[in-house]
């Protein structure tokens, strides 16, 4: 049995460690083939497949459906089209498909909503089974939403929708004026390289099984052009173009996406459902926690196929897993544990430490402790530029506030993500920080400074 290795960027017994995970995903999972590949630091360094076949294992050109993972390809052409301030997520869908009398009350969610699956739209469509059957039977929106489109309050809680989805490719198509299989290949696909991921497939490319539940026996799956739907499930892609757009995630690329926005989308957007703290949804992106590690990615499925994309930002290592074959190997699963293999056995070397470029002697005043009311924060200065502010030790309000150029800074993460900070001058000297409308002091409660409420005179004292 053979594997492809495109790079020999990690150890043998990294590289054999890996191969292990898929032969057994394949192996046990009774999948035809089944391809997985990392990324590590935005580079394709492994790939490996297994295959009933002998001989003729996929590699990492080889395409698959990908199910779901594509509803992160329309939730980034959403962004790019708030980013160049064509919609706003706070904005109701009506704004943008007007005229459309079969969206009814749906007309009122949100576009965030909808992207964070939070609208309260139904999981699938009414009728037959929209993945296995003819798109004519969905000519439009009305057939997506049925009668029911809606089980749930908007903005109350996390429900996965495929229609969702749906509805945001319209809105794509509709602001762009062309097909969303086109805009996403022109504006995400072609500048990222992903020159195999298309709406339709392109040789090679895996067909699509059923393995028999209680047999070792196989059944050729149906691979249906989604129509209307395809903004929920469409992409065939393969898994080195997977790793680039791991990649992507990861660091963010101008002509995409700059870095900001990638994070946003990364961020959680709507709860967990009941249940499942371990997992949540940001923008297009699902989140997960395994193995100490916060995961970025989405998993996928359609009738024959299975795929699952997990990165880890922190490790810099993104996994992926495609199988063709309707049930049986967890690619979701086997994807993560690709991204712990690397993590755990080769570690992510960290950058060097460098000194400041410059050193800005009225910022350098700033350091040190501060205190709200009685509780000690330290603020310290990056070499970057930004502002870390936090407890000495511990856990507490923690966060990192970029400079703004104009003398504040605005938080970037955490409790003060979005607050902002800027320091206060009474007569050309500090007086204190203001941070959200809290004050900051040099000392606990210093009388000299704008303390809420004011310093008893009589200061400090000792219990006579």
């Amino acid at each position: 049995m053979t594997s492809s290795e495109p790079t020999a960027d990690l150890l043998p017994s990294t590289r054999r460690a890996l191969l292990h995970r898929v032969a057994v995903a394949q192996a046990e999972g009774r999948s035809p083939s089944l391809v997985g590949a990392v990324m590590r630091d935005g580079q394709l360094v492994w790939s490996g497949a297994r295959s009933c076949v002998e001989g003729h294992e996929p590699d990492e050109d080889t395409q698959f459906r990908i199910g779901s993972i594509t509803k992160s390809f329309t939730a980034v052409a959403v962004m790019r089209l708030r980013n160049e301030g064509l919609l706003d997520l706070a904005d109701p869908l009506k704004k943008h498909l007007p005229g459309r009398s079969e969206l009814g009350a749906v007309g009122e969610v949100t576009i965030a909503q909808l992207l964070g699956h939070s609208a309260g739209l139904a999981a699938e469509t009414p009728g037959a089974w929209w993945e296995r059957s003819s798109s004519t039977l969905r000519p439009g929106l009305a057939e997506v939403l049925g009668e029911r489109p809606s089980p749930h309050l908007a903005g109350h809680r996390h429900h996965y929708s495929n229609p969702g989805y749906t509805l945001l490719g319209a809105v794509v198509e509709t602001l762009r004026d062309a097909p969303w299989a086109d805009v996403v290949r022109r504006e995400i696909c072609v500048p990222l390289g992903m020159n195999r991921t298309d709406a339709q497939p392109q040789p090679p490319h895996a067909g699509g099984w059923a393995v028999h539940p209680w047999a070792d026996v196989i059944l050729p799956e149906p691979s249906e052009n989604l129509g209307v739907m395809a903004a929920a499930g469409q992409l065939w892609s393969t898994a080195g173009d997977l790793c680039r757009f791991a990649a992507f995630l990861a660091e963010g690329d101008d002509r995409v996406l700059g870095a900001e926005t990638v994070c946003d989308m990364r961020a959680p957007a709507a709860p967990p459902e009941a249940g499942d703290w371990e997992g949540g949804y940001g923008l297009g992106l699902q989140l997960a926690r395994r193995d100490g590690r916060t995961l970025v990615g989405h998993t996928g499925s359609l009738p024959g196929f299975l795929a699952g994309l997990w990165l880890s930002v922190e490790d810099g290592v993104a996994g992926v897993a495609l199988a063709n074959a309707t049930s049986g190997p967890a690619t979701g699963a086997v994807a993560a544990d690709l991204v712990r293999i690397v993590a755990d056995a080769e570690p992510r070397m960290p950058q060097p430490w460098r000194p400041a470029p410059t050193v800005d002697t009225a910022l350098l005043e700033l350091t040190g402790p501060w205190y709200w009311g009685t509780t000690v924060v330290g603020l310290r200065l990056a070499a970057d530029g930004d502002v870390e502010f936090g407890p000495l030790a511990g856990a507490g309000r923690r966060s990192r506030f970029r400079a703004e150029g104009d003398g504040t800074w605005t938080g970037l993460d955490g409790y003060y993500a979005g607050e902002r900070l800027r320091v206060v001058r009474r007569d050309g000297v500090v007086s204190h920080l203001d941070l959200g409308s809290f004050v900051f002091t040099r000392g606990p409660y210093e009388p000299s400074a704008a303390v809420p409420g004011g310093v008893d005179e009589g200061g400090w004292r000792g219990l006579s």
